[in-house]
């Protein structure tokens, strides 16, 4: 916890106040206009309470959305959003969404009154207000905000990234049962979890989004959450950490039930901070592994990893409101400059791993596999390790999964393809002849589950239970022909087989 709240919070009697602009910042969009929209929905199976309303009324969980998109302009007079209508959104996430305009920068710690930020709050965006989604399917990317961030902490990042073709979903980090969090506990982390799994739901019901190319993207504590999300579920393809809290507080992923890191096994990417400087771990008694230990990194098996350092980047400034509006620490901060430049940079590094592992798309994997100088960024700006996977143990399960990508349809070839690969593939055959019964006796499953007998008796073609099973299926099925055939097959292996005996008298009658 003392990582965490270090990390993000602000060191008072050091500051500066930055002198940034969107503009300088350089993210424009791309191929597509960007459109925007924000509302409520509720989740019924957790309750919440409004901490401001000062009651013990319990309500059902409501969780804010943002969601970016590649967007049709209709109208040619529709004017961007500006900064302000972002930072009204803080109203709602926070609570207080009668609050007026003229209080934001004073009620709200993370908007630090000054000319400077002032001067944002006009800045025009490169989004627009609910257009329609342009025709297609996108990849989509879930958000897991920062320690009790909003959901639009990152929007410069999400309009970019949407000007590029993929849909940006987001929820704000929420305590469990008000809005505040306990301390970067594993209870926090679990609901931030739960919340990112309530975003991976509505993701279905919208037709733009291809709800197989998904990935997580996580800032500081959401990088945590994140993690034990892609321990939780299957159906995440990538995930992308902005310096990430799953490196600074470990011991919290380790507590959770559902800690597994064999289950993670997909492309991972790491963006981290600067080094720290000595004497500033020494000043605020930091412990000096902060800098150099990469925990998650370093006890992933299944999964490749590229792990980047930006050298001109301290935590605060991997979200878009962090490069914006939040004051410099003058004892370790670069310029305003390179902080901007740094942030651009990390923009198109996240762009082009979710170009590689969404798209598949040759140029960015060809990017990502180079070491940033290759790709013209010296080493004093980012510096990077990879680390490959090994190769998993792969089971039947795993065949399976193949097996159900191509419908259950030529079986025997796709074996004999796979066992050059994992020769220690092993598919029982007591397994074969359950599931091969169970799908032949589903009507709209019937050719899949005589498929996977067909395979089965490819690898024990001397098992009578199986050619009895096989003509079982087809026996259920009013296949009278092949039951026949079948039966007689299992006689001849086994002619004590009483139940082919008894159906062959029954069919003959």
């Amino acid at each position: 916890m003392r990582l965490i709240i270090f990390i993000t919070g602000l060191l008072i009697s050091t500051i500066s106040y930055g002198q940034t602009s969107l503009k300088e910042i350089g993210l424009k969009a791309e191929k597509h206009k960007v459109g925007f929209k924000h509302y409520t929905i509720s989740d019924s199976t957790r309750t919440y309470r409004i901490h401001n309303e000062f009651n013990n009324q319990l309500i059902k969980r409501p969780i804010p959305i943002s969601i970016w998109y590649p967007a049709k302009i209709e109208n040619s007079n529709s004017e961007p959003l500006t900064v302000l209508d972002y930072v009204e959104i803080f109203k709602e996430e926070e609570e207080w969404k009668d609050l007026p305009d003229y209080f934001l920068m004073d009620w709200f710690q993370h908007l630090p009154n000054t000319p400077e930020n002032e001067a944002h709050l006009s800045e025009k965006v490169n989004a627009f207000r609910n257009p329609t989604f342009l025709d297609g399917k996108f990849p989509v990317i879930v958000y897991a905000s920062s320690y009790q961030a909003s959901s639009i902490e990152n929007f410069a990042l999400f309009e970019y990234l949407a000007s590029n073709g993929f849909v940006v979903i987001s929820s704000p980090s929420r305590g469990t049962e008000t809005r505040w969090l306990e301390g970067a506990t594993t209870k926090d982390m679990e609901t931030q979890s739960r919340d990112v799994e309530f975003l991976l739901k509505e993701i279905h019901s919208y037709e733009s989004i291809n709800s197989e190319k998904v990935a997580l993207m996580g800032f500081s504590f959401g990088g945590l959450s994140n993690a034990i999300t892609v321990m939780k579920n299957k159906n995440i393809n990538a995930i992308v950490s902005l310096d990430g809290a799953e490196r600074y507080n470990y011991a919290v992923l380790e507590k959770s039930p559902y800690f597994n890191l064999d289950r993670f096994s997909i492309p991972y990417i790491h963006f981290a901070q600067k080094e720290i400087p000595i004497q500033i771990l020494t000043t605020d008694k930091i412990p000096e592994e902060l800098n150099y230990k990469f925990q998650l990194y370093d006890s992933l098996k299944y999964s490749n990893i590229h792990r980047y350092r930006f050298h001109d980047l301290t935590h605060s400034y991997f979200s878009s409101f962090g490069v914006l509006f939040a004051n410099r620490d003058k004892r370790q901060d670069k310029s305003d400059e390179k902080i901007m430049a740094s942030y651009n940079l990390l923009c198109q590094h996240t762009l082009q791993f979710l170009n590689a592992t969404l798209k598949n798309e040759e140029e960015a994997i060809y990017f990502i596999e180079n070491k940033p100088i290759a790709n013209g960024f010296p080493d004093s700006l980012i510096s990077k390790q990879t680390k490959n996977a090994i190769k998993k143990d792969f089971t039947y399960k795993d065949f399976n999964d193949l097996a159900y990508k191509q419908d259950y349809k030529d079986l025997i070839p796709l074996y004999k393809s796979t066992i050059v690969e994992y020769p220690n593939l092993e598919l029982q055959e007591g397994m074969l002849n359950i599931f091969g019964l169970r799908l032949s006796f589903n009507p709209e499953k019937r050719e899949q589950g005589y498929n996977v007998l067909l395979l089965a008796l490819h690898l024990y073609p001397k098992s009578a239970n199986l050619y009895d099973s096989l003509a079982e299926a087809y026996f259920y099925n009013k296949d009278y022909s092949n039951a026949i055939l079948n039966y007689k097959k299992s006689l001849e292996l086994n002619p004590k087989n009483q139940n082919a005996i008894d159906r062959l008298k029954q069919l003959k009658e």
